[in-house]
C-alpha cells in the first residue's frame, strides 16, 4: 500500500480554478509585470479561465520544430505565442501609462472598469 501511495503522490495534476473571476477580456491592452517579458504591452488573444492562463500578442514567443509535410513542405521552425500566468499581467491604463489594478464603477447604467489610481474608464 505504501508503494502505491508514493506512486499517487508522483502523479501531477493540473490545478484548475473553476469559479475564479477574471477581470480582463480578450482584446484588452495589458502590461506584463514579471518575468523575461516584464514591461511589454500587448493585446490579449486568448484566455484559459480554468487554468488561469493568457496568450498575449507578441509576448512569450516559443519555437515549434515541424517535420516536412504537404502543408509545410519546407519544414523548419514555427514561432508562436505561449501562455503565461494571468497573475503576471495588469490592465493597461493609458493615462497612467502603465499597468494598474482596476475596480468596478458605473457609467450611467453600465458597469465599467475604472483605474484604481487615476479613476479613468478602462473600457
Amino acid at each position: 500500500m505504501a508503494a502505491r501511495g508514493k506512486k499517487l503522490l508522483k502523479i501531477k495534476r493540473a490545478q484548475t480554478f473553476k469559479h475564479k473571476k477574471v477581470g480582463i477580456r480578450t482584446e484588452d491592452q495589458v502590461q506584463i509585470m514579471t518575468g523575461n517579458e516584464s514591461g511589454k504591452i500587448g493585446k490579449i488573444l486568448r484566455i484559459d479561465i480554468p487554468k488561469q492562463r493568457v496568450v498575449i500578442e507578441g509576448a512569450n514567443m516559443r519555437f515549434k520544430h515541424v517535420k516536412k509535410s504537404q502543408q509545410n513542405p519546407q519544414g523548419g521552425r514555427i514561432e508562436s505565442e505561449a501562455t503565461m500566468a494571468l497573475s503576471n499581467v495588469l490592465l493597461y491604463c493609458e493615462k497612467c501609462e502603465r499597468g494598474r489594478r482596476h475596480r468596478a464603477g458605473t457609467d450611467g447604467d453600465k458597469k465599467t472598469r475604472i483605474c484604481s489610481k487615476c479613476e479613468t474608464n478602462l473600457g
